[in-house]
């Protein structure tokens, strides 16, 4: 199998240093990036993301890399904010997304004793088997930091709960994303960030 080399799409997200680092533990090689030759050459690209979904968009604007991402082949995986501009839209800010899936990143439902932004770990329930869950116990917990979240579709295949299901996990064509952060999910989230880098493309 070749070695996989992983590009880290540069958005300017404050959890990068936990995700190369985490990456580093695995020895897999990666870089963080905003070139687009860079990017289209990996095996496999990470889009993380923590802020919001507007002025995201509009770096990656900014770098002309919307066209680069939508027309990627390899695997790709969306991290926290990172699934949420893979979809269409998002209700924050109502910003325009990459579209790539249907659906739209809407405002999580608040209560008295389950706040907004939902920090912390919360149990993800596997509905769909695929190969970034090898080795991976159905309800692990893993650590989530949120405000907007997708609803469950035909792209799920992990869900977890605030005040109602959401996806956790998604996977379609080559596209991935968890709404959850795996860099910052113990050993369940670095078994599953190696489970990604093994996809093929």
């Amino acid at each position: 199998m070749p070695k996989s080399s992983v590009a880290i799409i540069d958005c300017g997200g404050a959890n990068i240093a936990s995700l190369t680092n985490a990456l580093d533990r695995l020895r897999i090689d990666n870089v963080l990036t905003r070139n687009a030759r860079t990017i289209e050459n990996a095996s496999h690209i990470i889009l993380p993301g923590v802020g919001a979904a507007a002025d995201t968009m509009n770096k990656l604007a900014d770098n002309g890399l919307t066209p680069v991402i939508t027309k990627l082949r390899q695997p790709v995986l969306g991290i926290c904010l990172g699934m949420q501009l893979l979809a269409e839209s998002s209700e924050e800010n109502q910003a325009d997304c990459l579209g790539i899936i249907p659906a739209v990143a809407k405002r999580m439902r608040a209560e008295p004793r389950l706040p907004v932004p939902n920090t912390g770990w919360c149990r993800v329930r596997q509905t769909a088997p695929h190969a970034l869950f090898e080795g991976i116990d159905d309800g692990s917990y893993f650590y989530f930091v949120h405000s907007f979240a997708l609803p469950s579709g035909s792209y799920t295949i992990g869900t977890a709960n605030h005040t109602e299901p959401f996806t956790a996990v998604l996977a379609q064509d080559n596209f991935y994303a968890t709404q959850f952060h795996p860099e910052r999910s113990a050993a369940a989230g670095a078994k599953l960030l190696g489970n990604f880098v093994k996809l093929a493309s």
